[in-house]
């Protein structure tokens, strides 16, 4: 009987087995759930925020991933989520914004782990701590959006699982393009500043500081590809090279494995000219960084002594113990981009209301405060002091905590405010039918409409600046620029010293306080291939190196550089020259033949002189009008030579001074017209020498044919030409005061310039014709018997005259500016000097010293010799 009672009961009981797990829903986990921060609300809104570094190592895959090292709280990131839980309360306690609803959210820690990433993904939309996705068979509230995460590999993990479900994902410190793809990631919004006004602001501090030269550290994945892809173009474009690029691991792997004694990435740093570092990554990265630097500052006992610019996807408040911190200091005098943030009102005071001993459900609070505290909850007497929760968050280490909002935690707080503000949005649209809740009647409001609402929000938030999306589907806001003190205290300083900002006006875009930064060598370092080109100087590209590595080339006559590596050496302006050095530009002297130098004073003393001789001998001539030695060369002629040699000498006052309108006009007219008559006056009295030796001949009529009338006749026509062909040059290109900029380097030149070159040189052509004439005839005429036959004289001065001009051409044609002029008077003072002197000397020699020989007698004595010899 007992033996068919067992039958029974093993026939019966897999059915029964069967048929209760057939009615109940029995779900198993794969991963150990985490801890999360929730609190009630009608509409929830997930977070997925660093607090916990944990290290994970899989042993096997015969169990569930998880801790290999305990977790360490980093104490900054904890204001992360204080900045989501106050930016709830603050709308929560606004009844205009969403009135008569609770917001709530569930918060889980951002473990930066792939393996762990779903886990947190599927426990947003699970519920009853099941990992079935879509079912909720406890908690009603209803998921709008998730805030998270702070790296980009698990954003884009979580956009993959959450885009599934039309569920919005508002990211930050999210670099990787691929998030921009709207047909991968179709929820996925940024909620910090894009890269590019970042990248930008990289290359402005390098500029503003003239740094070219520098090395790159960027991690070993997509990111740091990425970023280098981005950066390298600009560096580029603006003349910056690339001395090394480094890669550093995006992971952190366990403590103590190999990858940690290795220091080539340190060495490599410190062998390096380059004094400027860029370093980009996120906190696992930077993480591998600190300790190369710490391994090799304890192995050579010296430091880098490097310039660090750093981007914002990671903050130097992400230290969590003693050994990082010594890591830390090797980034003494780093400059930091963080992502702008303003101050929030009444942030300040929130946190000073958090108290560990009511927590108020906040998992984290607890784990934060013995971590900056350095206390225990438990009473270990001679090892930690007791947390009493009285201490003051206040007086923390700004490294370790700020009470202002950092960028991250302000790109959370809009992050909040914009799902509130799209949910307003869409609120009254709703549809019509609604759903009782804790009394109310909520309307069903999709994940997918608040998608759709979020593209347009726009609004400002309670610091006063405008919050919206992009085109690109980023927040449009700017980097602040941190400049990182570190010091052997353990203390440590961060101060705001520029903003870049791509919203400002031009010129107010980037700013960068030099003489706030405090540098790790103590003055500005100096980061280029070469020494500045010194101004002065250009660069000179060499082949085959870097345009960096250039060399410094004297600039070329004429031009200047007044700044270090001039790309190229600029011209002075017409009215300057460069001086010694070619790094200013001097102004030129003006440059014209003046009173004032001294061969304007011999000139113009020499042309005094020469006037009043001419004077004395015209006098002479005129008081002695009446002996033959006057009488014999007609008279009158001699008058007319002697004024026009008069007016010749005193034109060359016209060549003194600064050139003006008139005095150019003037200047070669007079003097040419005046030689010209001169010359024609001694052309005239050298025919009348022949006439009257042709006279003497019986039965010659060439005294009654060409007398006096012949003399006056040529007198008149001669100089009537030149006048004619100076009236043409006058009336069609006369002459006209010029600036020469371009002559003398350092002078500009006022000179006269003559217009028609052609009728310049006519007139001048014509005067030799004259001056030619005339010595030819005079020549002719040298041996004719007269008792004063003026001819020999004058052949003379008709062949100083000639050689004084035709010197002058090549003079004057290789010559310029004070030279010219002064060639040119000269020649017309020597030219005057030689008839004056050939021709008259003479007379007056016998007139003062011999005049017997001056006398009517002897002119008949030698007349009676002359017709016995003939």
């Amino acid at each position: 009987m007992v033996l068919m009672w067992l039958l029974l009961f093993f026939w019966f009981l897999p059915q029964a087995v069967h048929r209760t797990l057939r009615t109940r829903c029995l779900l198993t986990r794969p991963f150990e759930l985490q801890e999360e921060y929730y609190r009630p609300g009608d509409y929830l809104v997930g977070g997925i925020l660093p607090h916990l570094k944990t290290t994970v190592i899989h042993a096997s895959f015969k169990k569930p991933p998880w801790n290999t090292h305990p977790a360490r709280p980093v104490a900054k990131n904890y204001q992360q989520i204080l900045a989501l839980v106050f930016a709830i309360q603050e709308i929560n306690k606004d009844p205009a914004l969403l009135p008569n609803i609770t917001l709530g959210f569930r918060i889980v820690e951002d473990t930066n782990f792939a393996r762990m990433t779903y886990q947190a993904g599927l426990s947003f939309l699970s519920t009853g701590g099941q990992m079935v996705p879509n079912y909720r068979c406890s908690r009603q509230q209803k998921l709008l959006s998730v805030i998270g995460s702070l790296y980009s590999r698990i954003s884009m993990q979580m956009a993959s699982l959450l885009g599934l479900f039309k569920i919005p994902q508002l990211g930050y410190s999210s670099f990787n393009p691929v998030l921009k793809e709207r047909t991968l990631f179709p929820s996925f919004y940024r909620i910090d500043p894009s890269e590019v006004p970042q990248n930008l602001g990289i290359i402005r501090l390098l500029l503003h500081f003239h740094w070219n030269w520098i090395g790159i550290v960027a991690p070993d994945d997509d990111s740091g590809e990425n970023f280098i892809q981005a950066l390298t173009p600009m560096l580029d474009q603006n003349d910056i090279c690339v001395a090394f690029t480094k890669r550093t691991l995006s992971e952190i792997l366990v403590y103590y494995t190999s990858i940690y004694n290795d220091i080539s990435l340190a060495v490599a740093v410190k062998e390096s000219e380059a004094k400027v570092v860029v370093v980009s990554g996120d906190s696992n990265a930077i993480r591998n960084l600190m300790m190369h630097l710490l391994l090799y500052k304890i192995r050579t006992k010296t430091s880098l002594e490097k310039v660090w610019i750093i981007t914002s996807q990671w903050e130097f408040a992400a230290v969590g113990n003693l050994f990082e911190w010594r890591a830390v200091e090797a980034f003494h005098g780093a400059l930091s981009f963080r992502g702008h943030a303003s101050i929030i009102p009444g942030f300040q005071s929130f946190l000073r209301t958090l108290d560990p001993h009511h927590p108020q459900e906040d998992v984290f609070l607890k784990d934060w405060w013995k971590l900056v505290f350095t206390c225990s909850f438990f009473d270990i007497p001679g090892i930690l002091k007791p947390c009493v929760g009285k201490e003051d968050i206040g007086k923390l280490p700004p490294f370790l905590f700020e009470m202002s909002m950092t960028g991250n935690s302000y790109n959370v707080y809009n992050a909040v405010y914009l799902m509130a503000h799209a949910l307003h949005a869409i609120f009254p649209f709703g549809p019509s039918r609604g759903t009782m809740r804790n009394g109310k009647n909520l309307l069903d409001v999709q994940p997918w409409q608040i998608l759709a609402s979020l593209r347009s929000t726009q609004f400002n938030n309670t610091a006063g600046e405008e919050v919206f999306f992009s085109e690109n589907d980023e927040i449009s806001a700017g980097y602040d620029i941190l400049n990182l003190a570190f010091f052997p205290n353990q203390s440590s300083a961060q101060v705001k010293v520029g903003r870049m900002d791509p919203r400002a006006p031009p010129g107010k875009d980037f700013i960068i306080h030099t003489d706030a930064v405090v540098w790790a060598t103590q003055k500005l370092p100096s980061s280029k291939c070469v020494e500045s080109c010194l101004p002065g100087y250009s660069r000179k590209v060499i082949e085959e190196k870097p345009p960096c590595c250039y060399e410094c080339q004297l600039c070329p006559e004429g031009t200047i550089s007044n700044h270090t590596d001039a790309e190229c050496c600029v011209p002075c302006s017409e009215d300057q020259y460069p001086n010694k050095n070619k790094d200013h530009c001097l102004p030129k002297n003006i440059n014209f033949f003046s009173y004032e130098d001294i061969l304007g004073i011999v000139l113009a003393s020499l042309t005094l002189f020469l006037s009043l001789i001419t004077v004395l001998v015209l006098a002479t001539v005129i008081k002695y009008r009446d002996t033959p030695i006057v009488k014999a060369n007609n008279r009158e002629l001699t008058y007319i030579l002697l004024i026009s040699l008069l007016l010749s000498f005193l034109s060359s006052f016209l060549f003194i001074g600064r050139p003006t309108r008139v005095t150019c006009l003037l200047r070669h007219i007079a003097f040419t017209v005046c030689f010209s008559v001169a010359i024609s006056s001694i052309l005239a009295k050298t025919i009348l020498v022949v006439v009257a030796f042709m006279a003497t001949k019986p039965g010659n009529r060439a005294r009654e044919m060409l007398g006096r009338q012949g003399a006056n006749s040529i007198l008149l026509a001669c100089p009537l030409f030149q006048v004619i062909t100076c009236a043409i040059w006058l009336g069609t290109s006369p002459p006209f005061s010029n600036l020469d900029f371009h002559s003398l380097a350092k002078e500009i030149i006022v000179e006269c310039k003559e217009g028609s070159v052609i009728l310049f040189y006519t007139v001048l052509g014509y005067m030799g014709f004259l001056a030619l004439v005339s010595f030819v005839v005079a020549f002719l005429a040298r041996k004719l018997p007269d008792s004063f036959n003026e001819a020999k004289f004058i052949t003379f001065s008709m062949l100083v005259f000639c050689s004084v001009w035709v010197s002058f051409l090549p003079t004057y044609l290789s010559t310029q500016g004070k030279a010219m002029v002064a060639v040119e008077i000269f020649s017309i003072l020597a030219s005057g000097a030689g008839l004056l002197g050939c021709i008259f000397l003479p007379k007056c020699y016998i007139i003062f010293l011999r005049p017997h020989l001056n006398s009517r007698d002897h002119l008949l004595r030698n007349k009676k010799n002359r017709n016995l010899n003939f």
